[in-house]
């Protein structure tokens, strides 16, 4: 079995997106689902308990390596990369969609109060939004929702990972806590 979990470790290494279980039971049509599942969970615990620079992560329905985050320092340094960054209006859009999908570019409009055609063309580009359809009324307006990219850059399991609203206002009142604990 140490074989088993040496495999999956490397199928995990090797996979370019998140490496779901349902993938790793195509390659091991032998095991049951919940004994490739139990191996999976070992190797994250095995790489919990060894507190090294890498571990394996749940994200986006699969799982990937990640770096620890205590880590990043030397990484940037090695990648010399720019990291994804998005405009506060990219932002917004991309917020919008998220927690109102699957949503038209009118209702997108509506709530930020302009248009937002650049911002959804650029999400668009970056792969963090998508087309899932095209709503049945007049003018077909096209329907967005976001991506399993989405998922992945954002480092959450599934879109039940986001900040209820309650979170968000508990983050910006700790912000506002410690910034005015700073500016005396």
């Amino acid at each position: 079995m140490e074989d088993t979990i040496a495999i999956i470790e490397a199928l995990i290494f090797a996979s370019e997106t998140p490496l779901t279980v349902a993938k790793i039971a195509e390659i091991f049509p032998e095991l049951k689902t919940d004994q490739i599942a139990g191996f999976v969970e070992e190797l994250v615990r095995e790489y919990d308990r060894r507190q090294g620079g890498i571990f394996v992560r749940e994200v986006a329905g699969g799982f990937r390596f990640q770096t620890a985050s205590r880590t990043a320092p030397w990484i940037g340094k090695l990648r010399a990369a720019k990291p994804l960054s998005l405009s506060p209006s990219a932002m917004e859009t991309l917020a919008i969609v998220a927690y109102r999908q699957p949503v038209v570019k009118a209702d997108i409009d509506r709530i930020r109060g302009v248009d937002a055609g650049g911002a959804l063309k650029g999400l668009l580009e970056k792969k963090l939004v998508r087309i899932v359809g095209r709503k049945d009324v007049p003018g077909k307006p096209i329907i967005y929702g976001t991506t399993r990219k989405f998922l992945e850059v954002f480092n959450l399991k599934s879109l039940a990972d986001l900040p209820t609203l309650s979170e968000m206002k508990d983050l910006q009142m700790t912000d506002l806590d410690a910034s005015s604990e700073t500016s005396v």
